[in-house]
């Protein structure tokens, strides 16, 4: 079973190689995060060394998970900072080695995001996703609901442009009394 690690921005650097190697691996194998082919290190590379200010900030919580001492995988969770929307977060860039799908390793990225999203007070989740991707039977299996979606919202890493989905789950209602 996969663990799961939390990086702040001092371990961004040395964790950067492994993220490297997750982004590219999802985009050569047709995952819209983004990104289109060819992706080389270098562009990987300054989308990761991109994050460490909002990382530092604390707007922006970033996981690895590993298996056998390798990074399988990782997400990011985007919190919202404006007043109005401190009850809400974006789940970002889930992303799986192709070697590691199918183990449980997307799930309990998802399960630590929701556990520290409930910590942190954010009771509502949104994301969106490729529309018709793989990636959605995930997102319902874990009790997200989608919304609808938007046409030619993205260019695949192939260069054809596709919807999105868009999913939410409400993790706790707020009392308005």
């Amino acid at each position: 079973m996969p663990t799961t690690e939390r990086i702040d921005a001092a371990a961004l650097a040395s964790e950067r190689e492994g993220l490297v190697d997750l982004l590219i691996d999802a985009v050569e194998h047709g995952s819209s995060v983004g990104f289109v082919l060819p992706l080389g290190r270098d562009e990987a590379g300054a989308y990761w060394d991109g994050l460490a200010p909002s990382i530092a900030s604390g707007s922006r919580l970033l996981w690895v998970a590993r298996a056998d001492g390798a990074s399988v995988g990782t997400v990011q969770l985007e919190l919202v900072m404006k007043k109005n929307g401190i009850n809400r977060a974006e789940v970002q860039k889930l992303l799986v080695h192709t070697r590691s799908r199918r183990s449980g390793v997307a799930r309990a990225l998802m399960a630590t995001v929701e556990a520290r999203a409930r910590e942190l007070g954010r009771g509502l989740l949104y994301l969106d996703t490729e529309a018709g991707s793989g990636a959605e039977a995930l997102y319902r299996a874990l009790g997200y609901t989608c919304i609808g979606g938007l046409p030619e919202y993205a260019c695949s890493p192939g260069g054809e442009w596709r919807a999105n989905a868009i999913y939410y789950k409400t993790l706790f209602l707020r009392n308005n009394a």
